[in-house]
């Protein structure tokens, strides 16, 4: 028989976890609205602009990050949920059913960084493209003596 020990969980270690879920939320919130916004602008530009597919791309983008931001806030509220049900267990006297709600609380967390982890890399992603795509009109653009100050490209570097 597999016996698992705990330490001894006190209420202030998953009340230790309110403030950093708090701000974990917080930021949340700000990415969707950041993505909400994002969201009304292309729907701007898509009925103004001439060359739909690029929107369109983004527009898929947008969506996959959104869902992402949707289940981070999910798991990240999922853990603030087990954290106060932790909490008033703890004060019942409950200790054992009081450690595995926090260890749940922990791994709803960490999934929720996790997601967090990979919208972060949607979005540098997608920023590099639009970067890229910024690039590549100022290297068109060029003329004069802009190509003494222009950075050597890595093609020379290797």
């Amino acid at each position: 028989m597999l016996i698992f020990t705990f330490m001894e969980l006190q209420l202030s270690t998953p009340a230790l976890l309110f403030s950093a879920i708090t701000l974990l939320m917080l930021a949340y919130t700000n990415r969707f609205l950041a993505i909400a916004s994002l969201i009304r602008g292309l729907h701007k530009n898509y009925v103004e602009a001439s060359n739909q597919e690029i929107i369109v791309e983004q527009i898929h983008n947008l969506r996959r990050r959104l869902t992402l931001i949707k289940n981070m806030q999910l798991f990240g509220v999922f853990s603030f949920l087990l954290c106060i049900i932790c909490m008033y267990l703890l004060f019942r006297g409950y200790t054992t059913i009081a450690n595995w709600i926090f260890v749940g609380s922990m791994a709803s967390l960490l999934i929720s960084l996790g997601i967090s982890l990979i919208e972060i890399q949607i979005s540098t992603k997608a920023l590099n493209l639009e970067l890229k795509d910024m690039e590549d009109i100022f290297e068109k653009r060029a003329s004069g003596l802009d190509f003494i100050f222009k950075k050597e490209s890595k093609k020379d570097e290797v």
